[in-house]
């Protein structure tokens, strides 16, 4: 709120205006009472050159190894807005009738209530929370299914990374981005948010019957190529 006025009186003198996401723009122009026409999107550079290079070295977590149960990967900060607290009510569904694994990468101020919850539902043995991993796309390509369960987000970089592994993945439909990436359920599953049945009826759908191979348009356009691309453009019409 304290930001709201001078972003009122400073934004319309700017030549142009950028947002990461569709949803992200959409929201500026609402909260700004601004026309949605002057905001430009340019997507966020996720994918760099090092990024498959880094997917391909060997995860250091003992339960990627090849012979191990499948994997639910979540990651993300351990906050509120992540709702990994859903993630974990679903897990616990589907564990009840596969073996299964989950593990969560990320830090943040909601660690100890998520170690409780694991704590409590007996899960120990099959839930881990590693903490901040240096490189976790390893992780990511070995993962069965990624898992998003945000309450909100802006554009979240953790599935774009999931779609370039080549990893399955499930969102919930939360603003703003899921829907935007995936493109309405066209690359991966859109649930409601807090919905923990639908999480775990699809984990289980996507362990029975695995989804075929996305096509790499899907994550292109969060190259650093193709970001890097876009800039010029607006450069080249801001400078015109």
């Amino acid at each position: 709120r304290l930001l709201r006025l001078p972003m009122k009186l400073t934004y319309p003198w700017a030549r142009m205006i950028l947002a990461v996401s569709e949803g992200v723009a959409d929201d500026l122009a609402q909260v700004l009472s601004f026309p949605r026409e002057r905001i430009t999107l340019v997507y966020n550079p996720v994918i760099n050159h090092n990024f498959f290079k880094q997917c391909d070295q060997e995860p250091i977590h003992p339960w990627f190894k090849p012979d191990q149960p499948p994997i639910i990967l979540g990651a993300g900060r351990l906050t509120k807005a992540k709702d990994f607290q859903t993630l974990i009510r679903a897990f616990a569904i589907a564990h009840r009738q596969t073996e299964i694994r989950l593990v969560i990468i990320g830090e943040g101020e909601e660690r100890s209530k998520l170690e409780a919850m694991v704590r409590d539902m007996g899960l120990n043995l099959v839930v881990d929370l590693p903490g901040f991993v240096k490189n976790p796309y390893p992780l990511f390509k070995r993962a069965h299914v990624f898992v998003l369960s945000s309450i909100w987000e802006g554009l979240p970089t953790v599935l774009i990374e999931a779609l370039a592994c080549g990893t399955p993945v499930i969102s919930t439909d939360c603003r703003s981005g899921p829907k935007e990436i995936l493109e309405n359920g066209r690359y991966g599953c859109l649930v409601p948010v807090g919905d923990h049945e639908s999480i775990s009826t699809q984990i289980l759908n996507y362990l029975t019957n695995p989804p075929q191979a996305r096509d790499k348009e899907v994550w292109q356009r969060y190259s650093l190529d193709a970001v890097l691309r876009n800039y010029k453009t607006v450069l080249r019409e801001v400078t015109n």
